[in-house]
């Protein structure tokens, strides 16, 4: 038994820890990757389930409340010019 020897035992010893460390970093990556996927199919569903609600607001509520803000600002700019065709002048000078 010459030094050889134990140079080839602890060159074994180094590939079977490589090896060893390799798989636990794989198992340990699969689990990740496992977690993480579920993670973003879980924010894919809440990500659709925000999009179906925005949807609903804006065609339930936003755009009739904007029809119907538009036409209460209309109304009130002919009430504006129609008033104005009617206001006397001030200021004319004949008092």
């Amino acid at each position: 038994m010459g030094i050889e020897w134990f140079r080839d035992l602890a060159i074994s010893l180094s590939g079977l820890v490589l090896i060893g460390v390799l798989i636990f970093i794989a198992v340990l990556a699969y689990l990740l990757y496992r977690r993480v996927r579920s993670i973003l199919d879980s924010i894919k569903i809440v990500s659709r389930d925000i999009q179906g609600v925005s949807s609903f607001v804006t065609d339930e509520v936003a755009k009739p409340l904007i029809q119907v803000v538009a036409f209460v600002q209309g109304i009130r700019q002919g009430v504006n010019a129609i008033s104005k065709l009617f206001k006397k002048k001030e200021g004319g000078g004949d008092e």
